[in-house]
Protein backbone atom coordinates (compact mmCIF):
# COMPACT_ATOMS: atom_id res chain seq x y z
CA UNK A 1 0.00 0.00 0.00
CA UNK A 2 1.49 3.04 -1.41
CA UNK A 3 0.59 7.02 -0.15
CA UNK A 4 1.27 9.59 -2.54
CA UNK A 5 0.52 12.64 -3.79
CA UNK A 6 -1.90 12.48 -7.07
CA UNK A 7 -0.50 13.69 -10.40
CA UNK A 8 -2.39 14.53 -13.66
CA UNK A 9 -1.94 11.15 -15.47
CA UNK A 10 -4.06 9.43 -12.46
CA UNK A 11 -7.13 11.76 -13.25
CA UNK A 12 -8.47 8.33 -15.14
CA UNK A 13 -8.07 5.84 -12.19
CA UNK A 14 -9.35 7.99 -9.97
CA UNK A 15 -12.32 9.62 -11.79
CA UNK A 16 -13.10 5.88 -12.71
CA UNK A 17 -13.39 4.99 -9.20
CA UNK A 18 -15.58 7.83 -7.97
CA UNK A 19 -17.79 6.75 -10.70
CA UNK A 20 -18.02 3.28 -9.73
CA UNK A 21 -18.55 4.18 -6.23
CA UNK A 22 -21.06 7.29 -6.43
CA UNK A 23 -23.03 5.68 -9.72
CA UNK A 24 -22.71 8.63 -12.00
CA UNK A 25 -19.39 11.10 -13.60
CA UNK A 26 -19.89 14.18 -11.90
CA UNK A 27 -16.94 15.40 -10.11
CA UNK A 28 -14.16 15.26 -12.85
CA UNK A 29 -13.87 19.00 -13.01
CA UNK A 30 -13.50 18.88 -9.12
CA UNK A 31 -10.80 15.84 -9.09
CA UNK A 32 -9.12 17.55 -11.87
CA UNK A 33 -8.67 20.73 -10.26
CA UNK A 34 -7.78 19.37 -6.40
CA UNK A 35 -4.86 16.94 -8.62
CA UNK A 36 -3.55 20.47 -10.28
CA UNK A 37 -3.75 22.67 -6.61
CA UNK A 38 -1.74 19.32 -5.54
CA UNK A 39 -4.81 18.62 -2.97
CA UNK A 40 -5.55 14.83 -3.92
CA UNK A 41 -3.84 11.88 -2.25
CA UNK A 42 -4.10 8.36 -3.77
CA UNK A 43 -3.67 4.74 -2.28
CA UNK A 44 -2.20 2.67 -4.67
CA UNK A 45 -1.87 -1.22 -4.37
CA UNK A 46 0.01 -2.88 -7.18
CA UNK A 47 -0.23 0.21 -9.11
CA UNK A 48 -3.88 0.04 -8.72
CA UNK A 49 -5.56 3.46 -7.19
CA UNK A 50 -7.81 1.98 -4.55
CA UNK A 51 -8.59 5.03 -2.82
CA UNK A 52 -8.27 8.42 -2.80
CA UNK A 53 -8.44 12.21 -0.51
CA UNK A 54 -9.11 15.40 -1.76
CA UNK A 55 -8.83 18.51 1.07
CA UNK A 56 -8.82 22.02 0.63
CA UNK A 57 -8.12 24.91 3.43
CA UNK A 58 -11.15 26.80 2.81
CA UNK A 59 -12.80 26.08 5.88
CA UNK A 60 -12.01 29.28 7.78
CA UNK A 61 -8.50 28.76 6.82
CA UNK A 62 -7.95 25.19 8.19
CA UNK A 63 -7.61 22.06 6.30
CA UNK A 64 -10.70 20.61 5.44
CA UNK A 65 -10.99 16.92 4.20
CA UNK A 66 -13.62 17.19 1.25
CA UNK A 67 -13.74 13.83 0.12
CA UNK A 68 -12.51 10.40 0.68
CA UNK A 69 -13.69 7.84 -1.32
CA UNK A 70 -11.91 4.02 -1.19
CA UNK A 71 -12.39 0.73 -3.24
CA UNK A 72 -16.01 -0.84 -1.56
CA UNK A 73 -13.92 -4.88 -2.15
CA UNK A 74 -10.89 -3.20 -0.85
CA UNK A 75 -12.93 -1.50 2.44
CA UNK A 76 -12.02 -1.73 6.10
CA UNK A 77 -8.15 -2.99 5.50
CA UNK A 78 -7.06 0.51 6.22
CA UNK A 79 -6.67 2.53 3.35
CA UNK A 80 -9.20 5.30 4.36
CA UNK A 81 -6.83 5.41 7.81
CA UNK A 82 -3.66 5.50 5.50
CA UNK A 83 -5.06 8.66 3.70
CA UNK A 84 -5.96 10.85 6.56
CA UNK A 85 -2.86 10.00 8.12
CA UNK A 86 -1.06 11.08 5.34
CA UNK A 87 -2.56 14.78 5.74
CA UNK A 88 -1.92 14.33 9.12
CA UNK A 89 1.28 14.87 9.02
CA UNK A 90 0.88 18.31 7.03
CA UNK A 91 1.84 21.36 9.28
CA UNK A 92 -1.34 21.85 10.61
CA UNK A 93 -3.01 22.48 14.29
CA UNK A 94 -6.24 21.36 13.30
CA UNK A 95 -7.76 18.74 10.71
CA UNK A 96 -11.72 19.06 10.20
CA UNK A 97 -13.48 16.80 7.86
CA UNK A 98 -17.34 15.54 7.99
CA UNK A 99 -19.30 12.85 7.42
CA UNK A 100 -23.56 11.77 7.19
CA UNK A 101 -24.94 10.48 10.50
CA UNK A 102 -26.27 7.42 8.56
CA UNK A 103 -22.75 6.82 7.22
CA UNK A 104 -21.60 4.79 10.47
CA UNK A 105 -18.08 3.57 9.19
CA UNK A 106 -16.56 6.56 8.71
CA UNK A 107 -17.70 7.84 12.13
CA UNK A 108 -15.95 5.01 13.59
CA UNK A 109 -12.47 5.86 11.19
CA UNK A 110 -13.21 9.21 12.61
CA UNK A 111 -13.06 8.47 16.13
CA UNK A 112 -10.35 5.77 15.69
CA UNK A 113 -8.13 8.42 14.92
CA UNK A 114 -8.69 10.51 17.58
CA UNK A 115 -11.17 12.61 16.07
CA UNK A 116 -13.79 14.90 18.09
CA UNK A 117 -17.40 15.74 16.69
CA UNK A 118 -17.31 19.02 16.68
CA UNK A 119 -21.19 20.03 15.04
CA UNK A 120 -23.83 19.51 12.76
CA UNK A 121 -24.92 20.81 9.40
CA UNK A 122 -28.91 20.15 9.22
CA UNK A 123 -30.62 20.45 5.56
CA UNK A 124 -27.59 19.48 3.29
CA UNK A 125 -29.15 15.63 3.14
CA UNK A 126 -32.69 15.35 3.48
CA UNK A 127 -32.85 13.72 6.90
CA UNK A 128 -29.35 13.62 7.03
CA UNK A 129 -27.58 15.54 9.04
CA UNK A 130 -23.45 16.24 8.24
CA UNK A 131 -21.56 15.34 11.30
CA UNK A 132 -18.34 17.95 11.50
CA UNK A 133 -15.14 15.85 13.14
CA UNK A 134 -11.96 17.95 14.35
CA UNK A 135 -8.71 16.63 15.20
CA UNK A 136 -6.25 18.55 17.19
CA UNK A 137 -2.66 18.15 16.36
CA UNK A 138 -1.05 20.81 18.79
Amino acid sequence: MEIKQAVINDIKQIVDLDSFVIGRRVRENQIRKSIQENRCIVCEINNEIVGFLIYHHYFYGHLFIDLIIVNPRLRRIGIAKKLIEYVENFNENKIFSSTNKSNMPMQKVFHSLGYLESGIIDNLDEGDPEIIFVKLLT
